[in-house]
């Protein structure tokens, strides 16, 4: 019998060889798409704590508001402090090694740990790169206003966004209920279940249903694809027939009467606003919203999640005329409509909202610094400046003039939008030229019953903060 090994033998050996050298190459490309496709999604990961661990030896930096107000430092026991606390957790976040991070901690982690994101992939190699001080990251929050919006807000669920309608920069952002940043870790197991969800930014990622806020879009799309004109009258009934089995109700049984455009913003017409949407159609609604981008999603420092939009080519007429007042399938964020409100004190022109203003190096070099940038959606000029004017009219004597301040100039549109779990929300956005800014706001609070009573006055409450 031959020592040699057969055939089959050799045969087999050859494949196990094969098969071995497939795995590897498997492995090494697996790792490779890691390493080069997702290395900065897992880098900057919230729960990814790695990092953290890394740079545990680095003095961090601090989060400074845009007056250069402490927001968040590290003290001499290394312990991080957060002054403001609750009122500004939805802004500053928190870190931890066990924890993770959110917020501005998160966002910023590279420059308040000292580090370039460049490098933030490589591992301990890194740390031969890093500064024994982290940057300082000034923000543009304002931190009294932002203290003004958490305290207006009470104990009642909810979120505020001011921003500077001309570059997009977050003046404040609140959201209730909140917690204290400094004991997160500590009380980690209790805050991360919370029926409450206070670790929910509601500015951010609370989706809720817009109701009348939602009218001023319908109204410019409508007037520019001439679904309708300044001049026409809609009679009102209380009540809308939309076919189907399908009627839309006025709030509290009001009948408008006889009313323009303009009226129908001012007294916010149900009846006017289902009929406008129902010539709209599904078509012109798709595509209004998708011109103001509301079916794309916010990301980086402040990463918000695009609205529910309806499923178009289900909708039928009854869901058709409840999306012109905001209600059926369509939900969305706090900070998209601040965002829609500052569309219309910029003729039109939305600008994309951000947070960090300045990187400052530990030895005071400004590292970086945010340039204002339009959003890829807008609302069409000419119609945008009939509609302000129209905004303007709800705060002087329509369901706004909570919202009032006298010697400003004010514009608003109230909101109070059906909730299937609960009672309605409370809805308030609009706009206003205070100290020769101009600001935008949007004003949330979940259950609250009516925006022109629960919300408006909150608006009129931080337009005289800033004055």
């Amino acid at each position: 019998m031959s020592g040699k090994p057969s055939d089959s033998i050799r045969k087999n050996i050859l494949q196990a060889a094969w098969l071995l050298i497939g795995l590897v190459v498997c492995l090494f490309c697996y790792i490779l798409y890691i390493e080069c496709a997702e290395g900065q999604e897992l880098t900057h990961h919230p729960l990814n704590s790695r990092g953290l661990r890394e740079v545990s030896g680095v003095a961090r930096g601090k989060i400074l508001d845009s007056d250069g107000r402490v927001l968040a430092e590290t003290d001499e026991s290394g312990i991080r402090r957060y002054p403001y606390g609750a009122a500004a957790a939805p802004v500053t976040g928190y870190v931890g090694i066990e924890i993770g991070s959110a917020g501005v901690e998160h966002y910023s982690a590279m420059a308040l740990s000292g580090r370039a994101s460049a490098d933030s992939h490589i591992g301990p190699v890194a740390q031969l790169f890093s500064d024994a001080e982290g940057c300082n990251v000034k923000l543009t929050v304002d931190a009294e206003l932002q203290q003004a919006a958490y305290d207006a807000l009470g104990d009642r669920k909810g979120a505020v966004v001011v921003l500077n309608a001309e570059t997009g920069a977050v003046l404040a952002m609140a959201s209730t209920p909140s917690f204290d940043p400094e004991s997160a870790a500590e009380n980690w197991e209790d805050i991360s279940n919370r029926e409450d969800s206070v670790l929910l930014n509601r500015a951010l990622h609370g989706l809720y249903p817009p109701g009348s806020t939602i009218k001023p879009l319908v109204a410019a799309f409508a007037l520019k694809g001439g679904n309708v004109n300044q001049k026409e009258i809609f009679d009102c009934s209380g009540v809308l027939d939309v076919g189907g089995g399908y009627t839309i109700a006025e709030s509290h049984g009001e009948v408008h009467g006889k009313v323009t455009l303009r009226e129908a913003i001012t007294e916010s017409c149900n009846v006017a606003f289902g009929t406008i949407a129902s010539r709209m159609g599904k078509s012109g609604l798709e595509s209004m919203f998708s011109a103001v981008s509301f079916n794309r999603a916010l990301s980086g420092e402040l990463d918000s999640p695009i609205a529910q939009l309806p499923d178009y080519s289900a909708l039928s007429k009854g869901e058709i005329a409840q999306i012109g007042i905001g209600q059926s399938t369509l939900l969305v964020t706090p900070l998209a409509m601040a965002m829609l409100a500052e569309g219309f004190a910029n003729n039109g022109k939305i600008m994309k909202p951000y947070i960090v203003d300045e990187v400052i190096s530990s030895r005071g070099i400004v590292t970086s610094r945010a340039v204002p940038a339009a959003w890829s959606g807008s609302i069409p000029k000419t119609e945008a400046q009939i509609i302000d004017g129209y905004m303007e009219e709800v705060v002087r004597e329509g369901t706004g003039t909570a919202a009032y301040v006298n010697g400003v100039r004010v514009t608003g549109k109230t909101g109070t939008a059906e909730n299937s779990s609960g009672n309605d929300h409370a809805w308030f956005i609009g706009t206003a030229q205070v100290q020769g800014k101009k600001i935008a706001f949007a004003v949330l609070i979940e259950n609250g019953g009516g925006g022109g009573i629960e919300a408006a006055p909150i608006a009129r409450n931080l337009i005289l903060q800033m004055m």
